[in-house]
Formats: structure tokens, C-alpha cells, sequence
């Protein structure tokens, strides 16, 4: 199902975007709606970077370090 928005642009920014549609060989409407999808797909896909980059963290590694017994095993060179 499609829907219709308006916009209120620049008449030349209008100009210069039927220009660029036309040789493109596509509608205004088309572009734009090209570029939309384009943004929301790199929106999702930085989310879904940023949660797996935040459950990492929470996570942690295990780096297999294990605190010194004592002071002396901490200073033993």
C-alpha cells in the first residue's frame, strides 16, 4: 500500500531534482523515494551494529588474566 505526502521545497531545488530524475529516467517521486529507503536501511543496519557492539561489552571478554595470590607473586620479576 503506498501513501502520499507533500512537501514544501525551494522551486529550484524542484527544478534541479526533476532534472536530475529525468536523467536518471525516473520520477521525482521514484528518487526520492530511492533515497528514503536507502537511509532507513543504513539507520536499521547502524542499530543493529551498535546493540551487537553494546551485548558485546556488557559481555566482556576473558582475557584468562587471574589476580596475584599475594603482594610478593604480584612484585616477582
Amino acid at each position: 500500500m503506498k501513501s502520499n505526502i507533500t512537501l514544501a521545497l525551494d522551486e529550484e531545488l524542484v527544478r534541479e531534482a526533476k532534472v536530475l530524475a529525468a536523467r536518471r529516467g525516473a520520477s521525482v517521486s521514484r528518487l526520492l523515494a530511492d533515497r528514503l529507503e536507502e537511509l532507513i536501511r543504513e539507520e536499521r543496519g547502524y542499530e543493529r551494529a551498535r546493540r551487537r557492539a553494546e551485548a558485546r561489552l556488557a559481555a566482556g571478554w576473558d582475557l584468562g588474566w587471574t589476580p596475584p595470590a599475594s603482594r610478593d607473586e604480584l612484585h616477582e620479576r
